[in-house]
């Protein structure tokens, strides 16, 4: 099983690339859904949380705030490097599992949607990296208009990643997002035609799911 890691800075398109890369044919492990599962109320990690953060990160219905934790943790490096010693080490290990049943299932493509791969995982654990991006100025435009962001929100949110430039430069194949959703979608055609190369399958070969 070909086991490959897509990711991509905010606001650069990844989850639309995500979606059409599972759509042809590919296994899909989504790191923001398994860090919503692990943060479940009256999960382990979610009581983790609030001990180490406090109440108040907890809504009325005993729910992750996912704003307050956000607003916490965003301009805090100790505070988001606590978070994330708490947060990731049970993600990771939801996704071994979620990879062991790909593979037993018989999928010969695994993709691993991880916003963070670079931030926080060695990428070459993965067979290929592939990068999604776009020009910072057109994310930002794109998570203001979709989250309801201020500009100055919009730019700390960006700040907390690594520049795609360090990215694009470690990444096997990278997909550039600034032009349609059409262009985006032959982009992905060719990446899609690298991968299934690299799985050793044909076009026309399913690769499992």
């Amino acid at each position: 099983m070909l086991n490959v890691g897509l990711t991509g800075n905010i606001g650069a398109g990844k989850s639309t690339v995500s979606r059409l890369l599972e759509s042809w044919g590919a296994a899909v492990i989504d790191a923001d859904r398994l860090t919503r599962e692990v943060q479940e109320p009256e999960s382990p990690t979610l009581a983790a949380i609030a001990e180490r953060f406090g109440p108040a990160v907890l809504g009325p219905d005993g729910a992750l705030d996912r704003e307050a934790l956000r607003e916490r943790v965003m301009n805090d490096e100790a505070e988001l490097a606590a978070l994330n010693a708490i947060v990731h080490p049970a993600v990771q290990a939801r996704r071994a599992a979620r990879a062991e049943e790909a593979a037993n299932r018989g999928a010969h493509i695994l993709v691993n949607d991880i916003p963070l791969l670079f931030e926080a995982l060695d990428p070459a654990a993965f067979d290929l990296v592939v990068l999604v991006d776009a020009p910072v100025e057109l994310r930002r435009r794109r998570i203001m208009a979709e989250r309801g962001l201020s500009e100055a929100d919009a730019d700390r949110m960006i700040a907390a990643q690594l520049p795609s430039s360090e990215k694009r430069a470690r990444s096997d194949l990278v997909i550039d997002n600034a032009g349609s959703l059409e262009e985006l979608e032959r982009s992905c055609r060719g990446a899609w035609h690298a991968i299934l190369v690299r799985a050793g399958l044909r076009a026309d070969d399913p690769p499992g799911n």
